[in-house]
């Protein structure tokens, strides 16, 4: 009882006065919770964002792309006395995408007035040295270049070169592909819209913009469509650059925390030059199309610097959607959304109202075919990769960004093209196929090269790796050889053209015959060759051994077969149209063998030299013996297979060539050349069914086609040193005299002049009462 009496009641209150105490430590510990959750969430966060660094700073410092290698025309040279006309020039021109203007004075624009064009060049850093932007006076008169001025200072120029066109790009067949631009080379006006539409508070937010997000939203309400995006282009590049395109929470998390880091370690000049070269602007088959400055190629045909105020809207108009906004396929759709970028321009005050209206008057100004630098000539382009496969490891030729100087030139190129375009027309459905290389002369640089009748397309390159019989193009080996002994063999000693029969491969008779099936006894070296007559090569390959034979032609470049067989001095060995084009490239130059090639010079995304590809040449045939079977083989081309060329090129004093055939008409070929470049055309079929022509009436066709749309410089040869000129009697090959019957004059090396002479005043025998060249003819 003492006990309860000792309690104090309870005071009215008092557990109300407690409550407060109570809620202050709940709210106490609340709190710190939270706050250790949030120190917990900021500590998650910072170890998540480490996670994250390593990643984001070895991208963006190190290889931020994988970037094709760039692949070159050769750059066109001007000088005053070049082989060009107006019309190659203007072929080249339009190669590099230069605009045709009033005035040819902006940077890659040109115009013309007859025969006298003003242009400005862009300038380039060749591998050799820079050539800075110029502004050219060319005039062209007697089928040269005739006058190289400045044009703003009439003085003469020695040497220009244009840049070189860009023919294409190594790549994997599904890649990316861009063109890396400075920021200093993007126009100011471009980055504006681009900020304007995208993010134009780009250079007052460090990564994420709620401001931008809220005023998107209501620009997009009130436009009742997607006008403006929400997120920041640190935001859309970060997406593009490491992300994937899911729409997850997850994904937009990482996307927030990579996009603060971003703008934490690097500049916003640095971030926008990153974003300039990563969009995403299109797609060309498995490839890519990444950047403003591949965009500005792709859809335009020309440099970024040089599009002007409506091509730089609608490049930044695609951003939103390039698929959507394909101005190919969507013509309106993109008009109109390159409108609303001018528009928002205008508004801004980055353009003025009279700049917009004009701008949007302009059509899309797109050229017709995105693919007009790249994969135009996948035959060649075959060529280089194979050159390069040597010393370059592919993934270096698809990432690096290496710069391919290659020896194509573009005016040769197209003019192959159009002839075998020309030429195979005539045939219907039932074309043949064709190849053509083309070669310069002197330093054996492949120029142009037609893998077959399809040859935008890649495929079965029929210049490189269809190897056919190559019929009577064998010859000049066979003839070379003869010349090379001079105690037996002049140009005009004479062969049996009696019938022959020899023992083929197989231990089976032979009897060869000559394209018309007649004989005509004995025939003059020089025309044997001229001529093509089979039986009268036959004789001579027997008289000289097929070994002396098989080293000419391996002295030309040729390939000797395993096994040597009468028929071979015919023809009937393989090769390709490169492999032939080597053996004519000896031939043309004077008996100077240089390796064929079609790669000049590699360098560096900086332009820095990694590989020169320098000129290699050997003497492979003396002089004298050169000079003797060119001779022979402008005779070929004045008088013989190959006559009908006249039709296509008028004079061909200055030309020199020989046509092939094949066994039932199944390969025509022709291989020709002037004093600069040698080309070589084959058609056949696939299947290697007969065709029915020759190499005068199929291949030579293609050739005359070709040269037809050329200049080139005529075949202007010294007489080399010890050899003149002398009269031959063509029956018996005898000494003879201007004045005398069937005399013909040919080059003889002095020391080796036939002994007898004929006499001139003798008269054709009672038994025959026929002219000399009916007698020789076989009429």
């Amino acid at each position: 009882m003492s006990a309860n009496k000792s309690r104090k009641p309870r005071r009215k209150g008092q557990t109300g006065a407690r409550q407060p105490g109570l809620l202050r430590r709940w709210a106490g510990r609340v709190l710190g919770l939270m706050l250790t959750l949030a120190l917990i969430s900021v500590g998650l966060l910072a170890l998540y964002a480490k996670s994250l660094e390593p990643e984001l700073r070895e991208h963006f410092e190190g290889g931020r792309w994988a970037v094709p290698a760039r692949v070159y025309a050769r750059p066109l040279e001007l000088f005053a006395g070049k082989a060009l006309s107006p019309a190659e020039l203007q072929v080249e021109l339009e190669e590099l995408g230069y605009r045709r203007t009033s005035s040819g004075r902006e940077s890659g624009s040109w115009s013309r007035n007859g025969a006298e064009f003003h242009l400005s060049t862009r300038g380039f850093n060749h591998p050799d040295g820079e050539e800075l932007p110029r502004q050219l006076r060319v005039v062209f008169a007697n089928g040269q270049l005739s006058t190289l001025e400045g044009l703003r200072n009439g003085e003469p120029v020695g040497l220009a070169r244009l840049e070189p066109a860009v023919i294409g790009s190594l790549h994997a067949p599904h890649q990316e592909d861009r063109l890396l631009v400075r920021l200093d080379q993007v126009p100011e006006s471009l980055i504006a819209a681009l900020l304007v539409v995208e993010d134009r508070n780009f250079h007052d937010h460090r990564g994420l913009s709620f401001t931008g997000i809220a005023r998107a939203a209501v620009a997009n309400i009130r436009a009742g469509r997607v006008v403006q995006g929400g997120s920041t282009l640190t935001q859309q590049l970060v997406k593009n650059f490491y992300l994937t395109a899911d729409q997850t929470l997850q994904r937009k998390f990482t996307e927030a925390v990579m996009a603060l880091l971003l703008e934490h370690y690097y500049e916003k000049d640095e971030i926008l030059e990153a974003y300039l070269n990563e969009v995403f602007l299109g797609q060309r088959g498995g490839r890519a199309i990444h950047g403003f400055g591949l965009g500005a190629e792709f859809y335009f045909g020309r440099p970024l610097e040089e599009l002007s105020l409506a091509q730089q809207a609608l490049l930044v108009a695609m951003v939103r959607g390039p698929s959507r906004y394909n101005p190919r396929r969507n013509p309106e759709r993109a008009r109109d959304r390159r409108d609303l970028v001018l528009t928002l321009m205008a508004r801004d005050g980055i353009i003025d109202e009279t700049e917009a209206r004009s701008a949007m008057a302009e059509d899309l100004g797109l050229v017709t075919d995105g693919q007009r630098h790249q994969g135009r000539y996948p035959a060649f382009m075959d060529l280089v990769r194979r050159h390069l496969q040597r010393d370059y490891r592919r993934e270096d030729l698809i990432s690096d960004g290496l710069h391919i100087h290659t020896t194509l030139a573009p005016r040769v190129q197209r003019a192959a093209e159009a002839a075998v375009d020309a030429r195979l027309a005539q045939f219907g459905d039932d074309a043949p196929q064709a190849a053509l290389v083309s070669v310069n002369v002197e330093d054996g640089e492949v120029v142009g090269v037609v893998g077959g009748a399809d040859y935008r397309y890649a495929g079965f390159n029929r210049a490189l790796d269809a190897r056919r019989p190559i019929g009577s193009l064998v010859k000049p080996a066979v003839y070379l050889a003869a010349l090379r002994e001079p105690s037996r063999y002049g140009l005009g000693s004479v062969l049996s053209d009696e019938p022959v029969t020899i023992q083929d491969e197989h231990g089976d008779p032979w009897t060869p015959r000559n394209y018309d099936g007649s004989n005509r006894d004995q025939v003059p070296l020089w025309l044997a060759l001229s001529d093509s007559l089979n039986v009268p090569t036959v004789h001579l390959g027997q008289s000289l051994g097929l070994r002396r034979v098989a080293r000419s032609w391996a002295d030309l470049g040729g390939r000797v077969p395993n096994s040597l067989y009468p028929s071979f001095v015919l023809g009937a060995t393989e090769h390709s149209v490169l492999e032939m084009a080597q053996v004519y490239q000896t031939v043309a130059a004077e008996g100077f063998r240089s390796p064929l090639r079609s790669v000049r010079a590699v360098t560096d995304s900086d332009g820095e030299l990694l590989s020169r590809y320098s000129l290699s040449t050997e003497q492979a045939v003396d002089p004298v013996s050169s000079y003797l079977l060119q001779h022979a083989l402008r005779q070929v081309v004045s008088q013989g297979t190959a006559r009908g060329l006249q039709g296509w090129v008028g004079d061909t004093s200055g030309l020199a060539g020989k046509t092939g055939t094949t066994d039932d008409y199944r390969d025509a070929w022709f291989a020709g050349y002037s004093g600069d470049l040698l080309s070589v055309v084959w058609i056949g079929h696939d299947d290697n069914r007969s065709h029915g022509l020759t190499g005068s009436s199929g291949a030579l066709p293609i050739w005359g086609e070709q040269f037809s749309r050329l200049s080139y410089r005529p075949l202007r040869r010294q007489t080399p040193g010890g050899v003149e000129a002398v009269w031959i009697d063509a029956e018996t090959g005898k000494r003879s005299d201007e004045g005398c019957e069937g005399a013909v004059r040919l080059p003889y090396i002095a020391d080796h002049l036939p002994d007898e002479t004929v006499d001139c005043a003798g008269e054709p025998g009672e038994d025959d009462s026929r002219g000399f060249w009916d007698r020789v003819l076989g009429r």
